[in-house]
């Protein structure tokens, strides 16, 4: 059991519960001896976040530690290995902790200023040294409730003041005679403890400015040509007393300064994605600790010499490898399929967040729409496990979900529905898909049992479920398909998940069969008229009945989409559920070159329209004219997985999910004159390289000796295999 002879410490001050501007980091101190040094392990839970120092070294490269989570459900701690930062003798462990998610004290919509579990920032530690406890956080500790960081708010900013201390307080020589003592809280979180074993956040890459433009004597603003999640990394000397601001935006004005258009509504209290540093007069190098920011652009002012900073962007977000390495002859593809991989970077912070700018908040909806090709192009099961738990923490007695994960109470009534719900079964199904781990699967059999029992609360007159979401964000924000006909779909498709999981528990049990067959059935009966027609005639619609074979026959539904695409000049008219499944249900109706021409249509709406933009992350809304909202999402992302399917070539057979077989079935689509894909597997590599030329296609096949992959039904066992196909 961790933590047993340590509590939770943090400032003896009272609590604030209003907004204020000077917001401090707290710092901690303790020293002690040790007789020997011998394995030594370190766990800590820091709330909102903490960042632990031993002897004056950082103890990990960690960022943003503890994970956030409903902190009355669940307390996630880390652990590391100091052993290496330890000596004979005195030694000393400082820490510093700041706000995070924990206590946010904006006033917004998503009520986290409300939250019961709000206090000031606290941590908890626990020292073991050749298994003994050799140190804890107790009311010994010596603390400052002030520091150089006179405010943090995560989701605003971090102001730094370099003249209010040094570095040197976290060394083993520092005077802290000073400094009072902590107070050991009284009244701890009522979460349970548990380790996080996801990959931690870290620094990435470092981006230095394209340009910098100045506006006036003191406003300049630095353009680093990328959209990224993090923040600046900036080294000054400057004159004592100069004070620096910092403002980040992913887009420029008319007049060349920071444009939000509305992004900054609910943070008028303070400077939306704003830090400051005031100079000392000696040199300093500086990045925040408690904040990140979505930004392509920093507007610097305060000083004259504004323009001669060095100052660089720094991307930050979980260090997740990536699966897929995937390039075409097409630049445009290629373009869009990076720009896919820095929205999905930037949104991952030990949850899928729906932006890196307004929000940073764990939007359901928006995962549930990308989380197939999360885990196509990326090992995102450690991060996906560890947010499912806090899905499940979310779950109400009733079965209820909420919008966003984790949650301070806000959004049970925001009108989710399955369209945000159904991430209970993405999840836990995907990893099983792309793993064969069906552990988390199997455990969420009760979750979803209880989900179901919801939805019955919820049925119409009809005997169906119509609330919550549609497709949710189409163009122009209409709203084209009712939430009965896409709600009856998912829940039948979440029925055959929970079948899954029963026959992983041992449970022989045709029940959630049954009852996806009877939804299945309705849905025939209610929307597929004598001819074959979907009686909605919509591509959301359409493509939904295709995708997950509700019909008797495809041949009129393969007409149909066919028609609502070219009618539409290959645009898509649908939103976030119907483009999940579009260019999918295409490709299985033999019409993969009509989903490439949607992803590359000119003009309105589509995402040629973003990449035309300028865009190098992929944005929130297809109505780009209004200039509005975030222009890093991901929750239209999943033509990645389609690329990696269907141009690669290389997919998981769904129908032995778990299993870990793979079809080989490259879509030899006009316009692509070659193709070459990476894809490291849960088995093992395969490498996809095919080329045109003339009337013929070479294919060429290299695979590790564990992957099990079929081509036109036969398993492709050389290591090497190269095909000439006529086209």
């Amino acid at each position: 059991m961790v933590f047993k002879k340590a509590c939770f410490i943090k400032p003896d001050i009272p609590f604030c519960d209003e907004f204020a501007p000077s917001n401090t980091a707290p710092m901690f101190r303790k020293s002690f001896t040790l007789d020997a040094v011998k394995t030594a392990v370190l766990n800590v839970c820091g709330l909102g976040y903490a960042y632990y120092y031993v002897n004056g070294e950082k103890v990990t490269e960690d960022l943003f530690t503890s994970p956030v989570s409903d902190y009355d459900k669940t307390l996630w701690y880390n652990s590391y290995d100091v052993t290496h930062l330890l000596r004979e003798g005195e030694n000393t462990v400082a820490v510093i902790c700041g706000n995070g998610f924990y206590n946010e004290t904006i006033r917004t919509n998503w009520k986290l200023h409300e939250a019961g579990w709000r206090d000031n920032p606290k941590f908890i530690l626990e020292l073991t040294v050749g298994g003994d406890t050799a140190l804890v956080s107790d009311a010994s500790w010596r603390c400052r409730p002030d520091s150089a960081i006179y405010f943090n708010q995560l989701r605003m900013g971090e102001y730094y003041d370099a003249n209010i201390c040094g570095e040197d307080w976290i060394t083993p020589d520092f005077d802290d005679g000073e400094w009072g003592y902590a107070l050991e809280d009284a009244t701890p979180p009522k979460g349970i403890f548990r380790l996080c074993k996801c990959e931690p956040i870290r620094e990435d890459r470092v981006y230095y400015p394209k340009s910098v433009k100045r506006i006036d004597e003191k406003i300049c603003v630095y353009d680093f040509g990328r959209n990224i999640s993090g923040y600046a990394r900036l080294r000054v000397k400057g004159k004592r007393g100069d004070e620096i601001t910092l403002r980040y935006c992913e887009c420029i004005g008319d007049d060349g300064r920071p444009a939000y258009y509305g992004m900054d509504t609910y943070y008028l209290t303070s400077g939306f994605q704003t830090d400051k540093v005031i100079c000392s007069g000696e040199e300093i190098e500086h990045s925040p600790k408690f904040t990140y920011h979505g930004f392509r652009y920093i507007e610097v002012s305060g000083v004259d010499y504004c323009d001669k900073l060095d100052i660089r962007a720094v991307f930050v977000h979980q260090a997740i490898e990536r699966r897929t390495e995937f390039e075409c002859s097409d630049e445009y593809v290629n373009k869009l399929f990076n720009c896919g991989i820095m929205s999905s970077y930037s949104n991952m912070f030990y949850m899928l967040t729906d932006c890196p700018t307004r929000e940073k908040l764990g939007w359901a909806n928006d995962a549930q729409s990308s989380c197939e090709q999360m885990m196509t192009n990326f090992r995102a099961e450690k991060l996906l496990e560890k947010w499912h738990r806090d899905v499940r923490d979310a779950m109400k007695d009733s079965g209820e979900l909420p919008g966003i994960i984790p949650t301070a109470g806000w959004g049970y009534h925001w009108g989710n529905g399955p369209v945000s719900d159904g991430l209970l079964f993405e999840i836990p199904y995907r990893i099983y898909l792309h793993t064969g781990n069906g552990e988390l699967l199997a455990e969420s059999l009760d979750a979803f049992e209880r989900y179901f029992t919801f939805l019955e609360t919820r049925k119409n007159d009809n005997g169906l479920v119509d609330f919550g979401l549609d497709d949710w964000a189409a163009p122009g924000n209409v709203h084209l398909v009712s939430t009965e006909f896409i709600n009856t779909v998912l829940i039948s498709s979440f029925y055959r998940i929970a079948a899954i999981a029963a026959r992983l528990c041992g449970i022989e049990d045709t029940h959630y069969v049954e009852k996806a067959l009877e939804l299945e059935r309705v849905v025939k009966e209610r929307y597929i008229d004598p001819s074959g027609y979907c009686t909605v005639n919509e591509q959301c619609s359409v493509a939904m009945l295709i995708y997950y074979g509700i019909y008797d026959e495809l041949a009129p539904l393969k007409e149909q989409l066919k028609l609502l695409v070219e009618e539409n000049g290959f645009h898509l008219r649908c939103g976030m559920v119907g483009m999940r499944r579009l260019t999918h249900a295409l490709t299985k109706c033999g019409l993969a070159e009509y989903a490439l021409r949607l992803l590359k249509a000119e003009g309105y709406p589509g995402y040629k329209v973003w990449m035309d933009g300028g865009a190098t992350t992929l944005w929130e809304k297809w109505d780009v004219h209004t200039n509005s909202d975030s222009k890093n999402h991901h929750m239209y992302s999943d033509f990645m997985s389609w690329l990696i399917k269907n141009l690669g070539g290389v997919r998981l057979d769904e129908d032995k999910c778990g299993e870990l077989e793979f079809i080989l079935d490259p879509q030899f689509v006009d316009g692509i004159d070659c193709v070459k894909l990476n894809y490291r597997t849960h088995s093992g590599s395969v490498r996809v390289f095919w080329e045109r030329e003339d009337k013929s296609i070479t294919l060429r096949v290299n695979k590790d000796p564990d992957v099990k992959i079929k081509y036109k039904d036969e398993y492709v066992t050389e290591l090497n295999n190269e095909w000439r196909i006529e086209v």
